[in-house]
């Protein structure tokens, strides 16, 4: 009976822990994403050609690196980490930011389109890219709302903007395509849904944007940004060269089957992942002053990430050949060998995230900065040598160079972050 109730109060710990909790909220809005993201995906594979893909992730390629210098992850980083008697300054300085990069993002897009369209021969580019950058002109109006939010490890609003969004962007993209709307059916479920954003945020956080323009203590939200904007965009050269190598090398129809691939495959189970890794970073951000409940957190937190990161991508990876004709249809078996193999290097992508976000929460972005640039360069040489044999083999090059580079990265992180002979007295670190 003891026994049974040790158990018990074990169990209600667990399930009290905000960690737990914000995953719980982001892992629902996830899982509803899903069951309306799976109809999308579904129909898109069929309503879709390989050129259709092949332009869709031209556009996805341009929005990525965008929203890198929008510094929503350097400046959101910021306020959620920021001591609380400087929240208010830096959330004005940030608000004036997010106006200044945003609107020029948006101009810097829209005139950008016309070099792609010639770059690419394909005028099927230029006004998509154009109407899908207004996207930019709505983020200063909710960003901080949605930092505030975060900081205060209220996720459940975040998952019901998750939520909410997706189930309009899917239902817009699904009418859409079946209409023949083709590449639109994308950009447009992209402007029209993101106003959700805007909404529910201010209904949910009592932070108001100034009145006047300033920029106080500017340079210490952009000192913080910069390392955090390199990394971005380091991170999201890895994820799009492989698509610019595809595309000059081998074609639009090519990058349109290894596109699909590395949505269904590596969409699926980043979205899983990127719930525990929201919620990850402001739960341990929240005791970083003490060694001991910081440590703690941190390894509970990947243990349960573990648990369900581990079985989900070696699943997902042997059921492949299973559902990938059933579900997508038969024009997408060719794409079978390279989702598995995008499959399967999520796994040292996973816990090499739980350890950036690690050394983001400790201020050392630097170290961080440093390891990519190091990554960067290897992965750009395996796929440049790899592209060469096909769309296969460049899957292959992501896989090994993940494999070579992120464990020995894990390992040293943990070692570094909790050595104690780094830290301070009374248990207080950094």
């Amino acid at each position: 009976m003891q026994i049974n109730n040790l158990k018990i109060n074990k169990f209600k710990q667990l399930v009290s822990s905000p960690f737990i909790r914000n995953v719980g909220w982001l892992g629902g809005a996830e899982l509803f994403n899903r069951v309306f993201r799976l109809a999308t995906t579904v129909t898109l594979a069929r309503t879709f050609s390989p050129e259709d893909y092949g332009l869709v992730a031209v556009i996805y390629t341009v929005i990525d690196f965008a929203n890198v210098f929008t510094l929503r992850g350097g400046i959101g980083a910021k306020i959620i980490q920021a001591h609380e008697q400087d929240v208010k300054t830096i959330c004005d300085t940030a608000y004036w930011l997010n106006w200044i990069l945003c609107s020029s993002l948006f101009i810097i897009q829209c005139t950008a389109a016309f070099f792609i369209k010639t770059w690419s021969g394909n005028s099927k580019l230029c006004l998509p890219l154009c109407v899908v950058a207004f996207m930019y002109l709505m983020m200063p109006v909710y960003s901080i709302h949605s930092a505030l939010i975060e900081r205060e490890n209220r996720l459940k609003i975040t998952a019901i903007c998750n939520a909410t969004q997706s189930l309009f962007s899917n239902i817009i993209t699904v009418t859409l395509a079946i209409l023949g709307m083709g590449v639109w059916s994308i950009v447009w479920a992209i402007v029209l849904t993101t106003p959700i954003w805007i909404i529910i945020n201010w209904r949910n956080h009592s932070w108001r944007p100034p009145k006047y323009f300033h920029l106080k203590r500017w340079q210490e939200v952009v000192n913080f940004g910069r390392n955090m904007l390199a990394l971005e965009l380091l991170n999201k050269l890895r994820m799009n060269l492989d698509y610019l190598a595809i595309v000059n090398f081998l074609g639009i129809e090519a990058l349109g089957i290894y596109y699909f691939a590395f949505n269904a495959g590596l969409g699926i189970s980043m979205n899983i992942i990127n719930t525990f890794m929201s919620a990850l970073f402001p739960y341990i951000c929240a005791v970083r002053t003490n060694y001991t409940e910081f440590k703690q957190r941190y390894f509970s937190s990947l243990q349960k990430i573990a648990l369900v990161v581990v079985p989900l991508i070696l699943a997902q990876s042997l059921l492949a050949p299973l559902y990938v004709p059933i579900i997508f249809g038969q024009k997408w078996i060719p794409a079978i060998p390279i989702l598995i193999t995008i499959c399967l290097s999520v796994l040292p992508r996973t816990f090499a995230w739980t350890a950036s976000l690690l050394l983001n929460a400790i201020d050392k972005t630097h170290i961080r900065l440093y390891v990519d640039i190091a990554f960067t360069l290897v992965f750009a040489v395996a796929i440049v040598i790899a592209v060469k044999w096909g769309i296969f083999w460049v899957a292959a090059a992501v896989l090994v160079s993940h494999l070579l580079v992120l464990p020995p990265f894990i390992v040293w992180t943990h070692r570094y972050t909790f050595n104690k002979r780094l830290h301070f007295e009374n248990n207080s670190i950094y």
